[in-house]
C-alpha cells in the first residue's frame, strides 16, 4: 500500500520497515499495523488540530503539566503560540501515560517510541493473530463479564494510584486478548488531583464499563466501584494492592444531588458512545 503521510520518515529512519495495512480512523487519529523487523506493531498518527475541535479537550487538559508559566499562559489565552503548545501537550499525554501505566503494571499497548507525531506500539491480537475486537463487539459468560469488570476496576484503581483518569473509558476502547481486556486510547487522560471534574470522569468511566458488562452480569449494576475508590483516593489510602468491594455508603442525611445528576449523564454517555459505535460500524461496512 501507498506509505501515508508521517509515516514515511519513519521508514528513512528504520524506526519501522513497511506499513502493511489500515487499522481505523478517527477524528483524532489513524492508526496503521506496520513491521518493525520481526515483530509486528501499530503506528497512531495524530491528526492536525485543524480537523479536531479544540475547546471540546479543554475540560480534560485543565491540570496538565506544561513546560513552563509562558506557556501555560499562552494556552489559556488561546493564542497562536498556545494553541501550538496545546497541541503539544496533547499529543504527549497520551505517550506519558502509557509508559506511565505500563510500568505501573496497567495493561495498556506496550509503547516503543514516539517519533514526529507518530506513536509506535504494540498491537494487539486476538488468539489467532488477528487485530482483538472491542469489549463491545463480543459476546460472554456471566462469569467471563464478571471476571473482566473485576479485572477493569483493578486497573482503573491501578491508574488512580498513579493521579491518571481515563476520562473516556468505554466498551468502544477496550481491546479482548487472548489474556483479556486492554485499555486503550489515553489522549484525554485526566489529572486525578489536577482536574476539577476528575471525580466525574472517574464515575463515568467506571458507570460506562459496569453498564456494558451488565449485560451478560446484570447484578454488577448495584456495585459502587467508583464511589468506594474514590473516597479512598481523597485519604490517601487507595494503593494498587486495595481490595475493592463495590460497597459504599452513602449519606442520606443529605440530598446527593450530584448522584442523580451523574446517573443522567451516565445514560446520556451511554447513548452517545452506542450511537458512535453504530456509526463506525457502518462506516466500515
Amino acid at each position: 500500500m501507498k506509505t501515508p503521510k508521517g509515516l514515511q520518515d519513519l521508514i528513512d529512519d528504520g524506526v519501522i520497515d513497511e506499513v502493511l495495512r489500515p487499522l481505523k480512523s478517527g477524528k483524532e487519529a489513524s492508526v496503521y499495523v506496520v513491521r518493525s523487523g520481526d515483530e509486528i506493531r501499530c503506528a497512531k498518527v495524530y491528526k492536525d488540530m485543524a480537523q479536531r475541535s479544540f475547546q471540546a479537550r479543554v475540560q480534560y487538559q485543565e491540570g496538565r503539566k506544561v513546560r513552563g508559566s509562558r506557556a501555560a499562559r499562552a494556552m489559556g489565552k488561546a493564542t497562536r503560540f498556545g494553541r501550538k503548545e496545546a497541541e503539544a501537550a496533547w499529543k504527549h499525554a497520551e505517550v506519558d501515560a502509557l509508559y506511565a501505566l505500563a510500568a505501573a503494571g496497567v495493561r495498556v499497548p506496550q509503547p516503543y517510541g514516539y517519533f514526529n507525531g507518530v506513536l509506535v506500539m504494540e498491537l494487539v491480537v486476538d488468539a489467532d493473530g488477528f487485530s482483538a475486537p472491542r469489549l463491545g463487539e463480543v459476546e460472554l459468560s456471566a462469569e467471563t463479564a464478571r471476571a473482566y469488570h473485576r479485572f477493569l476496576i483493578r486497573q482503573i484503581a491501578k491508574m488512580l494510584c498513579t493521579g491518571l483518569i481515563h476520562g473516556d473509558l468505554s466498551e468502544f476502547n477496550v481491546l479482548v486478548g487472548p489474556e483479556g481486556p486492554v485499555i486503550i486510547d489515553l489522549p484525554q487522560v485526566v489529572n486525578a488531583s489536577g482536574n476539577n471534574s476528575a471525580r466525574t470522569m472517574l464515575r463515568r468511566d467506571v458507570s460506562n464499563i459496569t453498564i456494558s458488562l451488565s449485560r451478560f452480569a446484570p447484578e454488577l449494576l448495584d456495585t459502587w466501584y467508583a464511589e468506594e475508590m474514590w473516597a479512598l483516593f481523597e485519604l490517601g489510602e487507595l494503593h494498587p494492592d486495595t481490595e475493592l468491594t463495590g460497597e459504599f455508603e452513602f449519606d442520606e442525611h443529605e440530598a446527593d444531588v450530584d448522584s442523580v445528576m451523574q446517573s443522567i449523564i451516565d445514560a446520556r454517555e451511554e447513548a452517545i458512545i452506542r450511537q458512535q459505535g453504530r456509526e463506525a460500524a457502518a462506516e466500515e461496512d
